[in-house]
């Protein structure tokens, strides 16, 4: 039976701009346009490091029920049950240790140490996934869902890039 070592993580975005700074000719200060306000999507990454696989999803909260849709959704696009077994590594959010969460046959969760981000592959989609919204203004959590989708679309055309951010030297390398 196959295996294949998965990653996941989640990414809140919204109409809080990112900020970065950025280069600008001497004596002219640049300028981001910003309004504050509290909308939030939220990005969930999975991301096969091994080799540069992703599956995006976008929606606009966070929870159990939420999240066991999720991955139904993951282990369908994956091919995860009797035939194809998937261990999908992931941090130990409330959602994802609920009682209440209902994971596929086929996938299997496993939980990294608490305060441990810098070992989790999918940590490393983010800033790759910034990129195009950094000092942009967004109307509406419309305007966002549309550079976040075609962002995601272009990076999963991107295996290569993928790898090369999230395959860590200790992470399994089969295929």
């Amino acid at each position: 039976m196959p295996v294949e070592v998965w990653a996941f993580d989640e990414h809140r975005l919204g109409l809080k701009p990112i900020l970065r700074k950025v280069w600008a000719p001497r004596g002219c200060r640049p300028t981001a346009r910003g309004h504050h306000r509290y909308q939030w999507l939220y990005l969930y990454g999975f991301v096969r490091p091994a080799t540069g696989q992703v599956v995006w999803f976008i929606a606009d909260g966070v929870n159990t029920a939420l999240f066991s849709a999720l991955l139904a959704s993951f282990a369908a696009e994956v091919g995860a049950g009797p035939d194809k077994h998937v261990i999908l590594v992931l941090d130990g959010a409330g959602w994802h240790v609920a009682k209440d969460l209902e994971v596929p046959e086929g996938l299997e969760l496993m939980f990294l140490p608490p305060y441990s981000p810098q070992i989790q592959p999918a940590e490393r989609l983010w800033p790759l996934t910034n990129e195009p919204i950094v000092n942009e203004y967004f109307e509406t959590l419309e305007e966002l869902d549309e550079v976040l989708a075609e962002r995601c679309r272009s990076l999963a055309d991107d295996q290569d890039q993928i790898r090369a951010h999230t395959l860590f030297e200790w992470w399994p390398h089969h295929n």
